[in-house]
């Protein structure tokens, strides 16, 4: 998870970088959303026109698998940036101060090398279906919006974990900072009370006032 904190002073032009690429990733996440939505949508009707009109959508197929790159890509920087992706925190959570930051930073680091070459290899998917006008077998749909998606969420994706990698790389050289915008490794009891307070919300937040007045 992503750990919400307040930077310091010397750390202000990373932040302003990363909130102004946070809120690109926030609309690519609210178009993926918003693309889940309308493919449920039109499978609703795609499921009543075949069933009592037997007449079915047009080329649902066609779209559905269009759509597909657009909920599957568009969100995956926003993941990213707030560690929302599966993580294998065994190792991490016997480390602690610098060692932490270091296995975070080659972690980050590998992932940007593996993403380049899925970035690179994108783009020549696009370029192909754009000079070969390739289509969809059913309604003839151009295909190259979709792989057109594929490496521009890639390229967002590149420059979060860039930034995730400035972010590490601060921490290294100095552990006392705090984290900013970085998934950082957090312990059950963290974990149990996050999740109370996305479910309960303002609830949440009146109990543990209560809790700390009590004590």
């Amino acid at each position: 998870m992503t750990q919400p904190e307040k930077p310091n002073g010397d750390a202000a032009t990373y932040r302003v970088l990363s909130g102004t690429l946070a809120h690109i990733e926030d609309v690519f996440n609210l178009i993926a959303a918003a693309s889940i939505m309308a493919l449920m949508l039109l499978a609703v009707v795609q499921i009543f026109a075949r069933t009592f009109l037997n007449q079915p959508v047009p080329g649902f197929i066609d779209i559905t698998e269009q759509a597909m790159a657009v909920f599957t890509f568009l969100g995956i920087a926003y993941c990213q940036r707030v560690g929302g992706h599966i993580r294998m925190e065994m190792l991490l959570g016997m480390l602690s101060g610098r060692a932490i930051w270091i296995a975070e930073f080659m972690g980050v680091l590998v992932i940007l090398a593996v993403v380049l070459a899925l970035d690179y290899g994108s783009w020549f998917h696009f370029y192909r279906a754009w000079t070969i006008g390739d289509s969809t077998i059913d309604i003839n749909l151009p295909t190259w919006p979709s792989k057109l998606l594929v490496p521009v969420a890639l390229s967002l994706l590149v420059l979060r974990l860039v930034l995730q990698l400035v972010g590490y790389w601060r921490l290294i050289v100095d552990p006392t900072r705090m984290p900013i915008d970085v998934p950082v490794v957090v312990d059950v009891t963290e974990t149990a009370r996050h999740e109370i307070e996305e479910t309960l919300g303002d609830e949440a937040d009146e109990e543990t006032g209560k809790g700390d007045a009590a004590r």
